[in-house]
């Protein structure tokens, strides 16, 4: 049986357990990203398109955010391995085709049978030929308890090793989920531009996120409409410390933008952005605004998590 790891740079990937490591230490990754990043290294310097990502990651199920599911996925995978969509090292995105693994990969195939160069191991109870009534060693009961109490003490230190390095990790690591923004004009020409003002705040947050905060934007029960949404359970289901809510209203000539970062369970208000553009060039709008909002609740995610003041409202 074999388990196909990955070596690339100073990161390896396995497979099997989905496990992204950089220099030995674990990134965490979520599920749908670590099978994409899986299938872009089994293809490494070949060009797999959406339609191949969809079919090995989703599957034949229905799946109705499938292209913002994949752009997620890319955008965290891209914060995982600090790539940079402009000079790419790692992954180069085809527009509207497909993904490139471009950097060298090295397959590293582990098998569970002992390699034939491997010396055999001396058997403790051997006949000694010279005597052949004694064996050439044996082991005392005390020597044998001594043993057996060192590897018990040694699994107790590293279980609570481990348990008290989750702990923490858990309390390093929140979550943020972003609700899709919600357009509440008349005009339904601005409900593609909400959908991408979500897609936007979710690459660029966790494009800043550097493994102190985890985002997620793809999840269901963050696409249903407003009269069904429940807070609660997106606390609950997504285990949510955090969640974005956003709105775009009319505001005369120009197009309001609000953006509300609210901590979870008791839904407080930690802070609101308010941005008031024309949206006659709507990607211009879309970038900027996106990288306002990310640098303004990211640094708030962080203090808030960590016990740090939060930043002073600005005076206006």
């Amino acid at each position: 049986m074999t388990s196909p790891r990955y070596r690339f740079g100073i990161f390896e990937f396995d497979a099997c357990t989905r496990e992204l490591r950089r220099d030995g230490k674990i990134i965490r990754l979520q599920s749908q990203p670590a099978q994409v990043l899986s299938c872009l290294l089994d293809h490494a310097g070949d060009t797999v398109s959406r339609d191949d990502l969809r079919a090995a990651v989703w599957g034949a199920e229905t799946f109705v955010d499938f292209d913002r599911g994949l752009n997620f996925c890319v955008a965290h995978l891209r914060s995982a391995l600090d790539d940079d969509t402009v000079s790419p090292r790692f992954i180069r995105t085809f527009s509207r085709r497909g993904y490139q693994f471009i950097a060298p990969v090295q397959r590293l195939d582990t098998s569970s049978s002992e390699s034939p160069g491997t010396a055999p191991q001396p058997n403790p109870t051997a006949v000694n030929l010279a005597n052949p009534t004694q064996p050439t060693r044996r082991f005392s009961a005390t020597t044998l308890a001594l043993a057996c109490a060192a590897t018990a003490i040694l699994i107790l230190s590293l279980g609570s090793a481990y348990i008290l390095a989750a702990r923490r990790a858990s309390k390093r690591h929140p979550t943020i989920a972003i609700v899709r923004f919600d357009n509440e004009t008349l005009d339904p020409r601005l409900a593609a531009f909400s959908d991408a003002l979500t897609d936007g705040l979710v690459e660029q947050l966790t494009t800043r996120s550097l493994g102190r905060y985890e985002v997620i934007g793809n999840a269901q029960v963050l696409r249903l409409p407003r009269d069904q949404r429940d807070l609660a359970a997106i606390a609950s289901s997504l285990h949510a410390k955090y969640v974005v809510l956003g709105q775009i209203q009319s505001a005369g000539a120009q197009t309001r933008i609000l953006a509300h970062l609210i901590r979870l369970p008791e839904q407080t208000h930690l802070w609101v952005d308010r941005i008031d553009r024309s949206v006659a060039d709507p990607l211009a709008v879309e970038s900027e605004v996106t990288q306002k909002i990310a640098a303004d609740f990211s640094q708030r995610v962080v203090a808030d998590s960590t016990g740090a003041p939060l930043p002073e409202f600005p005076n206006h």
